[in-house]
């Protein structure tokens, strides 16, 4: 069995190795290939990952016996692999004696572990990645300050979980499908997607690409290959699945990658698309962003596994362990996982360890639940924005001056978004009844002409420019 989260080099530096569910180990570990990125497709022998379906011949033959000649229990061949008897009644461990490490490459004061392996990125990608992640925290002060002000109705954060946002969209190429779940508006911010189309989905003006009948911070865009969020718990899972089988068909060079958090494995959804994808084979990337809290449900009330990776391997889907907080582990991380994902058409689950800070949204005091004083250690200590920040100081990237002026100028181009997203007309209420029927049914009709009706009866109890 290959080594759980990390392997040790001969430098006896932890390195990032994705859990291998294969009975062989592989004859490389994911640092050959994040050193030789071309290697992954070279060679069918040395590929690091062999493929999840087992050979086996005629059901019930029997195998001569293995190991010592006393021992008559020998080996058969089921459906599905080959297994050797045993005299002795164990019982799986529920856990192994020793967690699944964690691949990590800048310590918390942003210096580079001893004999670390990443992928190198350049100074431009670097720059952007900082910048977008700082920019993220603009964001989330702007527009939570807005909810509170009664502008928008609803608002959610990304505070601690600025770094799995940014790095891992920084490693995907622009072709690849991203299926969110409500905390990664900075894959998007990656791409290309401007302040001000933030400002009108939350606002839900004319110019909202969901044309206003989505909550805020429900985000989509097809121009950016970002599938619209939606609020039910992993239903995205399955449907990233399906997508990159369909991407497998069609022998395209891109996956389908899936963000969610750690109570969405407590779904069902989960479990299906695990074993549909590594069933299928399909390249899709499973990323779950483990911040420790299912809103107000800790970890330790939602399973008693050893974390999420763990269940990647029990269902033949190889996976790693990531520190969710070092921005240069998550994209080394992700780019090595697109590769295996698009060369090998393999899934693989990323399990991203990091920590809410904020409250889930607008519309919880986590303060109930967990204490102040935690909140705060990890928004200061272990913030993965400081952090990366060091990193691109010491290689002089950066300084007080360009974080000055980034800062400074985000927030006037944010506010200034926001003024226009405010003032701008509210879509048509014929739009609540489009884009679903090629032709509306009745029922359709007749609610329109109701909400019509009730209008004109109280006017008073809606805005004098609503779009009627």
């Amino acid at each position: 069995m290959a080594s759980l989260g990390a392997v040790i080099n001969h430098h006896s530096c932890w390195v990032p190795h994705f859990t291998d569910h294969h009975p062989q180990s592989p004859s490389n570990p994911i640092h050959h290939f994040l050193r030789n990125p071309d290697a992954i497709s070279s060679s069918n022998n040395t590929t690091p990952f062999a493929s999840n379906r087992f050979n086996y011949t005629e059901a019930g033959r029997r195998l001569d016996s293995i190991g010592d000649t006393t021992d008559d229990t020998g080996v058969l061949n089921f459906p599905g692999g080959k297994v050797k008897f045993t005299p002795e009644m164990e019982f799986v461990s529920p856990s192994s004696t020793e967690r699944i490490r964690c691949y990590r490459v800048l310590d918390d004061n942003g210096q580079p572990i001893t004999n670390h392996n990443f992928v190198q990125i350049s100074e431009e990608v670097a720059v952007k990645m900082y910048s977008d992640m700082a920019t993220l925290q603009v964001m989330d002060t702007i527009f939570y300050e807005a909810q509170r002000q009664g502008r928008i109705s609803f608002y959610l954060t990304t505070i601690g979980e600025e770094a799995i946002n940014i790095a891992s969209a920084a490693a995907l190429h622009f072709d690849d499908l991203i299926f969110p779940q409500y905390r990664e508006p900075g894959v998007l911010l990656w791409r290309g997607f401007t302040l001000q189309e933030f400002a009108n989905q939350c606002f839900g003006n004319e110019a909202d690409y969901g044309k206003g009948r989505q909550m805020p911070i429900h985000y989509g865009s097809n121009k950016h290959n970002y599938i619209t969020v939606s609020s039910t718990i992993a239903t995205q899972l399955p449907h990233a699945v399906g997508a990159a089988y369909a991407l497998k068909m069609d022998g395209r060079d891109a996956c389908t990658v899936t963000y969610f958090g750690d109570g969405g494995t407590s779904e069902g959804d989960f479990h299906a698309a695990l074993n549909f994808a590594a069933v299928m084979e399909a390249p899709v990337i499973f990323i779950c962003r483990n911040n420790g809290w299912a809103i107000s449900t800790p970890v330790s009330d939602q399973f008693r596994s050893d974390g999420i990776a763990v269940r990647g391997q029990a269902y033949g889907v190889h996976s790693i362990r990531v520190d969710g907080n070092d921005a240069l582990a998550m994209f080394s991380a992700v780019e090595a996982a697109r590769r295996i994902a698009i060369n090998e058409q393999k899934p693989i689950l990323i399990e991203a360890l990091t920590y809410r800070a904020g409250h889930h949204s607008t519309s919880d005091d986590s303060t109930k639940y967990r204490p102040a004083e935690e909140i705060e250690w990890w928004r200061i200590e272990q913030d993965p924005v400081s952090r990366f920040r060091k990193w691109i100081e010491a290689n002089g990237w950066w300084s007080d001056e360009a974080e000055y002026k980034h800062r400074t100028t985000i927030r006037k181009q944010l506010l200034d978004a926001i003024q226009v997203a405010e003032k701008s007309k509210k879509p048509p209420i014929a739009e609540m009844f489009a884009d679903v029927y090629d032709v509306p049914p009745s029922n359709l009709f007749e609610q329109e002409r109701s909400l019509r009706e009730t209008i004109q009866r109280h006017p008073q109890d809606f805005p004098p420019d609503f779009p009627f």
